[in-house]
């Protein structure tokens, strides 16, 4: 009789009889994992009918949605609330079901909002309408602002004069590059206390068009997006929970010595391929111990603006310095021979390549700034 001895079950070593009873082990563990995989399948189609059921909608409404799909677009049965007529070549929006949450009209020809085509879409929370033809006179009047609950609207690459108008209270993302956009009507974002990132970048945006009067409203604005514009100076009435700034691709010159003192919580800020020379960029003007990220790319600088204790990363590559030192540079509440200064300076990342600088790197900017571990020369 064969016999198999000293099987290891991962405790004790157990002695197994004859090789049929190692089968008949071996068939059970097989079925054993069959019923697993089962488990597992009736899990997963549990899931997606948790997903729908999270979403508040009866068998009957799922229905009336994935009847009432628009012959262009696509209604998927596990995600009823989301349409998508994206990429279909449309040159005007079908009629939306009652029940839709997420709305993908990206990537076709449409040129006008109706307000037909929206007026059963009540409930929609996310828009996507970007690299289509819309002008600012093809939009209804209102038919944006009906929208109660939308809190993304995407309208990137159209061919928007102007920011639209009326525009839902409920918005959190609005997303407006790349068009021909030059006036932010006045008070358009009153009483949008939602809103918290706001995109226009690569657009036709000048000074006179961002102003205290024109982004008034903006209370809990996180992000904002204003590269590739035509400003040639900073922006005013930017609100002071703004954390991050992009400036990019301005014709930008000077910084007023208080401006970031207004911006108490400014973390990154991206200024690159501007016309900063250092005569209009104060010494001292970034020393804001909120600061993380500070990019200067590309702009006249001569010299090496102040540095704050807790900025992490310094972009100052392609500009004309030719001289750097950690006197210059370090911060000035910090002793670069104290070697215990556990408060000390936190920059990491310095680049400074596309200058007029020679290496080696003086020794004093390593003693004061200890925690870099990249510099680009």
């Amino acid at each position: 009789m064969n016999e198999a001895r000293g099987i290891n079950t991962g405790g004790d070593f157990e002695t197994y009889g004859d090789l049929n009873n190692i089968k008949r082990r071996t068939n059970s563990f097989i079925q054993i994992k069959v019923e697993m995989e089962v488990s597992l399948r009736i899990i997963y189609i549990l899931c997606l009918i948790g997903s729908v059921l999270s979403q508040d909608m009866s068998h009957e409404e799922v229905m009336v949605q994935l009847q009432a799909c628009p012959k262009e677009c696509r209604c998927p049965q596990d995600f009823p609330r989301a349409v998508y007529c994206d990429g279909k070549g449309i040159t005007t929006i079908p009629n939306i079901p009652p029940h839709t949450w997420y709305l993908y009209l990206q990537n076709n020809d449409i040129e006008a909002l109706s307000a037909d085509a929206f007026r059963n879409a009540t409930q929609l929370r996310w828009l996507n309408l970007n690299r289509n033809k819309i002008t600012s006179k093809g939009i209804e009047q209102d038919v944006l602002s009906a929208m109660s609950q939308l809190a993304h609207l995407y309208m990137d690459d159209n061919l928007l004069s102007s920011v639209p108008s009326p525009l839902p209270r409920s918005l959190e993302h609005l997303r407006l590059s790349r068009n021909r956009i030059s006036k932010i009507p006045a008070g358009i974002f009153s009483g949008m206390n939602n809103l918290n990132l706001l995109d226009l970048q690569s657009n036709k945006l000048m000074d006179d068009a961002v102003t205290e009067v024109s982004l008034k409203g903006l209370n809990n604005l996180v992000q904002i997006n204003l590269a590739k514009n035509q400003l040639t100076s900073m922006p005013i009435g930017l609100p002071p929970t703004t954390t991050q700034l992009f400036l990019d691709g301005n014709n930008i010159d000077k910084i007023p010595a208080d401006y970031f003192k207004g911006l108490p919580k400014v973390t990154f800020i991206r200024l690159n391929y501007n016309k900063l020379a250092s005569s209009g960029v104060p010494k001292d003007v970034f020393n804001v111990s909120s600061i993380l990220d500070l990019q200067l790319s590309h702009n006249q600088l001569t010299e090496v603006p102040l540095i704050p204790s807790g900025l992490e990363h310094l972009y100052l590559d392609h500009n004309k310095i030719s001289t750097v030192s950690g006197s210059g540079m370090c911060p000035d509440s910090v002793d670069i021979l104290d070697g215990t200064n556990e408060s000390g300076p936190r920059l990491r990342y310095l680049r400074l390549d596309g200058n007029e600088i020679k290496p080696p790197i003086p020794s004093d900017i390593v003693s004061c700034f200890r925690l870099l571990t990249s510099i680009i020369i």
